[in-house]
């Protein structure tokens, strides 16, 4: 069968290399694994890479955790099977790789936290938001003037911080991380718009109401009144000799 040739920029003259789709005769392998023979039709020109795949499919076996064995050696999943000499009806070994199946292992729990740390701390964020309406009336009623319930501010304050206990239990790293820290400085704004309605209203509070003390001033002192009364009432009659005259 005539092979074409290409050429490298350096000026060695190379075999191209062919797509699976351009119909090349497939070759039959056999792969062993655990005592069983397994037959696959794949092409010459295809990577132990992908025979890993279709092992996979026959095996269950996950491809980052296999062992490819070809004339004793090991064999990198970007190897051509036909560069490393594999024609029809060549035998593989397939063993399993503890430490690629641990390290894959690991690395899929990392990633199952980090999606449930993100859930975690989205949750959080639609509770925060919902407080944050609440927070917003009651920053814009006492920027009107008026007094604020202050049952209202202890309780959205505390609930406040409940959020920040919960988003400091969520464990985080990268994007993740950046999101919970954005969430705990809402939080933290929220809370220090809560203290300065707190300030306000204790400031309406020792605010004295002048209208209230003109009117006690200008109303007469009834203590003053009744002093008068008893002072008058005390004093004695006169009494005259009458003899005298």
């Amino acid at each position: 069968m005539v092979r074409s040739r290409r050429l490298r920029p350096s000026g060695l003259l190379v075999q191209k290399r062919h797509s699976v789709s351009e119909g090349l005769p497939a070759i039959r392998v056999k792969v062993k694994h655990a005592g069983v023979h397994h037959e696959i039709y794949i092409s010459p020109q295809a990577t132990f890479g992908e025979l890993k795949k279709m092992v996979s499919a026959r095996t269950g076996l996950h491809p980052e955790d296999q062992k490819l064995v070809f004339k004793h050696r090991e064999r990198d999943s970007k190897s051509f099977l036909d560069i490393c000499g594999v024609k029809d009806r060549s035998k593989i070994v397939l063993l399993e790789d503890p430490s690629a199946q641990a390290r894959r292992l690991l690395q899929l729990r990392r990633t199952d936290n980090l999606h449930k740390a993100a859930r975690s701390v989205s949750r959080i964020g639609l509770d925060v938001d919902k407080l944050a309406s609440e927070v917003s009336a009651l920053d814009r009623a006492a920027r009107e003037g008026g007094k604020v319930a202050e049952d209202d501010v202890i309780r959205l304050t505390e609930m406040l911080m409940n959020e920040l206990i919960k988003l400091d239990a969520v464990p985080a790293d990268g994007d993740v991380k950046a999101q919970r820290r954005m969430q705990v400085e809402r939080v933290q704004k929220y809370v220090a718009t809560l203290d300065a309605i707190k300030n306000k209203n204790e400031q309406i509070d020792l605010t004295p109401n002048w209208e209230q003390f003109d009117l006690l001033s200008s109303m007469p002192s009834t203590s003053s009144a009744a002093s008068t009364a008893t002072a008058s009432a005390a004093a004695p009659i006169p009494r005259f000799d009458w003899e005298l005259f």
